[in-house]
């Protein structure tokens, strides 16, 4: 694999850029390997990548029914945050923050990371009370937050309106570290590295089946052929609850639409990201001078990756209070993402009851942020049998009542 760089391109420029390698290959699959991930998302390349990064494995297949990066991956707000209130999330989230920002110079391609801070505004007392205690526990956790005012706020953020007509700005929890990155490029980025090491990415090629011999996986059926495996990592968001039904086993989890959009172009008017999580909405400015709006799920299952009026309207809405010059712009387009929701929305990284098969999943509507640190403990989990990062997220804690519940906690699960 040939290192992007400065030099790379101006030697390119001088030869009407015909050197350029593919950046991933397209190869058959094999008959066997030792594993098989499903999903070429972010967190299914990043298991990948650091399968073979920390642990050397390489045999390893990475299967996408349809194109990579086509999923979740390329349908999110792109906001990378740690601020978290349970401690294990709190520590899986800061792995991945942290990754983050030498992602660019480990994987030799610009993932666009920018630090530019993410703001959690307090909008009544009690979201005052609760973000002042997530500051303390931040501070016990390592992770670097602070609560600040609204006359910080406005400082940070001159388009807000502090008093808006329902719910005031109190105050914030500030994240100074956190930002965004380009969602795209995370998941080009990993691919390439993994097809570096060998490793094969295939591309609309879709799991109809699960192969056991007793309790054991031993491969795949798909519309390419039958692959054996030794292990099988199911990460597919919100359709692993199809795939763990093919496995033999259920999980628990819904799927539901989150959707988003972003506004026309504008001048840079802001430079961090800011959730509004009363109201339900959270927004950034892009590089090229979009507004990018989300806000929460949808309130009923569905596997829907198209936008709907009413939810965007109560989304607009909302945030037009807070950001009254939004009211003034044209929406450029909507989309919407399947995401696979837990009782406690927190994920779940764990040993399934078949023996070779590992689940990734019910990352919920904060997928993106995690991608770096899921990949790593995933990998560890699935190399080892065991990870520090992901040993609270098993299945088995709905059966024993351990709850890691970051919607209570944090009244938000983004």
């Amino acid at each position: 694999m040939k290192r992007y760089s400065a030099f790379a391109v101006a030697r390119e420029a001088l030869r009407n850029h015909m050197g350029w390698e593919r950046a991933w290959a397209s190869p058959e699959p094999k008959k066997k390997y030792d594993v098989i991930i499903v999903g070429a998302g972010g967190h299914g390349l990043a298991t990948a990548y650091y399968l073979g990064k920390n642990f050397g494995i390489t045999n390893v297949a990475v299967l996408e029914k349809g194109w990579l990066g086509g999923g979740n991956t390329g349908r999110n707000t792109t906001i990378i945050r740690s601020n978290y209130l349970q401690d294990a999330s709190a520590a899986i989230y800061e792995k991945s923050r942290s990754l983050y920002e030498t992602l660019s110079q480990d994987l030799n391609y610009n993932i666009m990371y920018s630090p530019r801070g993410v703001m959690m505004l307090a909008q009544t007392q009690h979201e005052v009370r609760g973000y002042e205690r997530t500051a303390h526990a931040n501070a016990l956790q390592g992770v670097t937050t602070e609560f600040i005012s609204p006359a910080r706020v406005k400082e940070l953020v001159p388009i807000i309106n502090l008093e808006g007509p329902r719910y005031p700005v109190l105050g914030a929890l500030w994240q100074a570290r956190a930002g965004t990155a380009r969602h795209d490029a995370v998941a080009w980025g990993y691919a390439r590295a993994c097809s570096a090491m060998g490793m094969d990415i295939i591309q609309k090629c879709e799991v109809t089946g699960i192969s056991r011999d007793g309790g054991r996986v031993t491969g795949v059926s798909t519309n390419r052929g039958d692959i054996a495996c030794d292990k099988l990592g199911i990460v597919v968001a919100g359709h692993s609850g199809h795939l763990a039904d093919m496995a033999g086993f259920r999980l628990p989890i819904e799927s539901v639409a989150l959707q988003a959009l972003v506004s026309e172009p504008i001048k840079p008017c802001m430079d961090v990201v800011v959730m509004a999580n009363t109201v339900h909405g959270y927004m950034s400015q892009s590089d090229k001078g979009e507004m990018v709006i989300g806000g929460g799920a949808d309130g009923y299952n569905n596997f829907t990756q198209r936008g709907s009026f009413h939810h965007i309207e109560e989304t607009v809405r909302a945030l037009v209070e807070t950001f009254p010059m939004i009211s003034r712009l044209k929406m450029l387009r909507q989309w919407g993402g399947i995401v696979d929701m837990t009782g406690d929305r927190s994920p779940i990284l764990s040993k399934t009851p078949v023996e070779g098969v590992f689940i990734n999943c019910g990352w919920g509507t904060g997928g993106f942020k995690a991608i770096p640190g899921s990949g790593w403990g995933f990998a560890e989990l699935m190399a080892k049998g065991h990870s520090p990062l992901t040993s609270e997220f098993g299945l088995e804690r709905f059966r024993e009542g351990r709850f890691i519940d970051e919607s209570v906690a944090a009244g938000v699960a983004h």
